[in-house]
């Protein structure tokens, strides 16, 4: 990034007088979001400045008009109408007032004076007359509007001529509800995107008749203000009427707006009532009110009359510098981002603008440093906040976070009813669907589809993420009742488990009650019972990747066989029913690299503690259970594959699942060596390995199996053989 002298990202501080205003709007609003706030202050301020026909006068002389765009975007309810309401009545209300019974007439007059003398010149006609004429066309347009909230053509150019004959004024297009008045003002929209940076227009040809005479042609230009309020849920809906909102910002708007975005209210939910009256009547913010309004009301005098705001030379190199800032960090962006990229180069016109609003309030001359300081402020925080904006979420994203909150089944129908974005033909949606379940896979939401009757409901789940010092278990003495529902953390589950004659479940239960109706859905360990098939040894190192934990049971090497039990924590909390819990238990076991005691399948199965046990632990990854939950995309992909598979052992398809360019090697030493340990001949391990090695998609040469890892075999067998 280039070096700047004067630019200074340090120095950035709020307008003072302004600050204190949008924190008694928060104050007024009971909310506490000061960025939205400060955009309508700045935009009243703005108006202000623009109706008085305050100009920038730059360093090449160039003429600037002070004008502020903005989009605000919030939720229902968040306090947008009664501090629109407040600025409009309590701080601008004065200055209005006096606007329109005596600035407006009185500049009208002057300049129609001089329009009716150079039309009296060129035509030869007499100036009175002239006068008269202009006076007729003048009154014709209608009366004066402080603001509007829709706007044709036609109508927009009515009204930008009188204030042309006026020569004072500005054009205030103020929507509410953006979402729902996007369409019938899109002739609106477009012009202001015109009028934005000079207040010019072309003017476009009509034909002119009897009942449609072309309006009197005035050169000059006219200010405009804009704000855009709306709420993010109705105008990001998915549909058309979002593509439409964006293709306005690509079009120009992001670049010539300012912009406050919220998706949730920021209320202070700690306040008691008392506070909140206290501060809705607060002496200091009611007098700062009242001051400012009689500012205000100040600055509407001839005297501020159509004033020149200059940029001296050093002010004028900090805005370059500022601009120099913009576009090194505009450059940094990618090329398929181009509606950031606009917003960021055009930063510093954004902010000479507000500079010179706040330079006008201040009742100056010229901007200062300061002025500078404080547009770039909120001229970076609106580019924060128009981030926040553009991270909208795609329309499988909406599915999924939708399905994910709905706490029923859904039926097609009801997402076609209730989604604006649900649309299009039975691939398109499926499309939309299957992109949402993906979504979701990597969002803890878990979309679940059933059929009945033919009919397909679709239910999503967002999932809990495991803490280890909430584990979910019930315990108890007995061996149907009294048993005590708790959350405990891994340290206790140790001790849990190695208890004198104690039963415990990994579930919760109702009223104490062991069994299927009384379990409660939700829980978060997985118990695995190992009866014989597997050393202690193996399971752990087959499994030295988990977070486990083993305990052997009372029947441990009875017979010379280990006996033993793995609880694994899962990083989410399940919630399945007894149907969807077997189902899930199965898929475990299948996936698992040796065999178990699959007739432990239930919710409400319990297990025996053992005081003797010998307890290991491993610490690894916690176990995801997110491709075994039934009736889900996920869990259809691994039985797929599970059947892609059938000719492996649950040993062999362990180790081909778990391998890949870069761990072939080591996969199949471990292999080798796990087969060693079970006692396995070497001539066995070695017809294993190689078999194996046939299974893989990217195979070992089988010299090198030989000559490395048949050689590790070997020599851990001759160890074994020494002990």
């Amino acid at each position: 990034m280039r070096q700047l002298s004067k630019f200074n990202p340090e120095k950035l501080e709020f307008h003072s007088v302004s600050e204190k205003l949008a924190s008694h709007l928060c104050a007024l609003t009971e909310n506490e979001n000061l960025p939205f706030f400060r955009i309508i202050v700045a935009y009243h301020l703005s108006k202000a400045a623009a109706q008085m026909r305050a100009t920038i006068r730059t360093h090449t002389n160039q003429e600037l008009p002070i004008n502020m765009y903005t989009i605000a975007l919030a939720p229902s309810g968040y306090g947008k109408t009664r501090a629109m309401s407040f600025m409009e009545e309590q701080v601008m209300g004065m200055f209005m007032d006096r606007f329109k019974a005596e600035l407006l007439p009185f500049a009208a007059e002057q300049n129609l004076i001089k329009l009716a003398a150079i039309r009296a010149n060129t035509q030869g006609t007499d100036p009175d007359a002239a006068l008269r004429y202009l006076k007729d066309i003048y009154d014709g347009t209608g009366e004066w509007v402080s603001a509007f909230d829709t706007a044709t053509g036609p109508a927009l150019k009515q009204f930008r001529q009188k204030l042309l004959m006026a020569n004072a004024g500005a054009l205030n297009f103020e929507v509410d509800e953006i979402g729902d008045n996007l369409t019938n003002n899109s002739e609106a929209f477009s012009k202001f995107l015109e009028l934005y940076d000079r207040g010019n227009i072309k003017e476009s040809l009509t034909k002119n008749t009897k009942d449609n005479t072309r309006i009197l042609e005035l050169k000059g230009s006219t200010p405009c203000n804009l704000i855009m309020f709306g709420t993010p849920s109705s105008l990001m809906d998915g549909s058309k009427k979002e593509d439409e909102f964006y293709a306005m910002l690509e079009k120009g708007y992001a670049r010539r707006c300012l912009f406050a975005f919220t998706r949730q209210a920021h209320r202070n939910l700690e306040l008691t009532a008392e506070e909140i009256y206290q501060r809705s009547i607060s002496q200091q913010s009611t007098q700062l009110v009242e001051d400012l309004a009689e500012h205000m009301l100040a600055l509407c005098d001839p005297i501020n009359y159509q004033k020149q705001i200059t940029l001296n030379k050093d002010e004028e190199i900090l805005r370059i510098e500022y601009a120099i800032y913009c576009q090194d960090r505009a450059q940094q962006i990618s090329e398929f981002e181009p509606i950031r990229r606009l917003e960021m180069e055009n930063r510093a016109f954004k902010a000479i603008k507000l500079a010179a609003t706040y330079a006008f309030i201040e009742g100056n001359s010229s901007i200062s440093e300061r002025n500078l300081y404080n547009a770039i402020a909120l001229v970076e925080e609106s580019g924060s906040q128009f981030q926040e904006l553009l991270s909208r979420d795609q329309p499988y994203v909406k599915l999924a976070k939708f399905l994910g909150d709905v706490k029923h089944k859904v039926t097609q129908a009801d997402l076609v009813e209730k989604l604006p974005f649900y649309k299009g033909t039975v691939s398109q949606k499926n499309e939309i669907l299957n992109l949402a379940i993906a979504w979701g896979h990597q969002h803890h939401i878990i979309i679940k589809k059933h059929y009945s009757d033919g009919i397909e409901f679709l239910q999503g789940e967002s999932l809990e993420e495991t803490n280890l010092d909430e584990l979910i278990v019930s315990y108890s003495d007995h061996v149907a009742y009294g048993y005590y529902n708790d959350e405990i953390t891994w340290k206790n589950l140790t001790q849990l488990c190695t208890m004198q004659d104690m039963h415990w479940v990994s579930h919760h239960v109702l009223e104490g009650h062991r069994c299927e109706d009384k379990t409660k859905p939700g829980f978060n360990l997985l118990v695995i019972d190992v009866d014989g098939d597997v050393p202690l040894q193996a399971a752990q190192q087959l499994l030295q990747d988990y977070k486990c934990l083993f305990y052997t049971t009372k029947r441990h090497q009875q017979e010379g066989t280990d006996r033993f039990r793995i609880v694994m924590p899962m990083k989410y909390v399940l919630k399945l029913d007894a149907t969807d819990y077997k189902e899930f238990m199965s898929a475990i076991y299948s996936w698992l690299p040796f065999e178990v005691d699959d007739q432990t399948n239930q919710r409400a199965r319990k297990w025996l503690t053992n005081d003797k046990a010998i307890v290991i632990e491993n610490d690894g990854d916690f176990f995801d259970p997110l491709e075994f939950i039934p009736k889900t995309a996920k869990n259809e992909e691994r039985k797929q594959r599970l059947l892609d598979q059938e000719s492996l052992s649950n040993l062999e398809r362990w180790f081909v699942n778990n391998t890949g360019i870069g761990n072939r090697s080591n996969q199949l030493i471990k292999f080798a060596l796990l087969l060693v340990d079970s006692g396995k001949p070497l001539q066995n391990v070695e017809q294993a390995v190689l078999s194996l090695n046939e299974k893989l998609q990217d195979k070992l040469p089988e010299s090198e199996i030989m000559n490395t890892i048949m050689v590790s075999a070997r020599k851990h067998f001759q160890k074994l053989q020494t002990i």
